[in-house]
């Protein structure tokens, strides 16, 4: 009752598209400065996000997009916009919200979703599901999303202890590493789905 190449076929295109150890960077300049409790509990509410939001999809993605009349690469240019717009807070060190807000900010966006379940993440869980045919495909189809969520749960549980090495002016560095980073995948994303769009023109 188990594939192993559609498993490990999604598993390691999630895994690119997710990027696990890309992800630290971003998880500890967007959580810095808070309790190791909260930034433990935020971890773990962003990768819950992300699986929700990455099931919900996957179970009824194309009647969700049909529905909304959105397309794919508008997807994937909104949530490029909305990451740059995170990425140039990170670079010009803005903290002005409110922590209770950030709080809830971070969890859900942009850890959550679109930096976890982006818009390539839900489009490959879709079409992965589309083509499991077989009930043994579709179990390795969900074995292989668990498995990279609980990845990407520990990567960043276990990054938190990078934050004690490297102390309050490493934390800055590592912020604007981040905000550099997150803006050119931001960047990427439009410019993919601005591609996309002039391919289907």
């Amino acid at each position: 009752m188990f594939d192993v190449a559609v498993f490990g076929s999604l598993f390691v295109t999630l895994f690119v598209i997710m990027d696990p150890p890309g992800i630290t960077p971003i998880f500890l300049a967007l959580t810095a400065g808070r309790p190791a409790k909260v930034q433990r509990r935020m971890a773990g509410q962003a990768v819950a996000v992300a699986f929700g939001v990455i099931a919900v999809f996957g179970l009824l993605g194309q009647q969700i997009l049909d529905y909304l009349h959105v397309s794919v690469p508008a997807l994937m240019i909104a949530g490029g916009l909305l990451l740059l717009l995170i990425a140039l807070d990170l670079l010009t060190g803005k903290t002005d919200e409110p922590t209770q807000t950030k709080d809830v900010n971070v969890a859900l966006v942009p850890l959550g979703m679109p930096l976890l379940a982006g818009p390539g993440a839900i489009v490959s869980v879709i079409l992965a599901v589309q083509h499991a045919s077989t009930a043994t495909q579709q179990v390795s189809v969900w074995a292989a999303i668990v498995a990279m969520h609980v990845v990407l749960w520990v990567t960043m549980r276990y990054s938190l202890l990078i934050i004690r090495v490297i102390k309050d002016g490493g934390v800055v560095l590592v912020t604007r590493l981040a905000g550099m980073m997150l803006s050119a995948i931001a960047v990427q994303q439009i410019i993919n789905g601005i591609t996309q769009v002039i391919k289907a023109g």
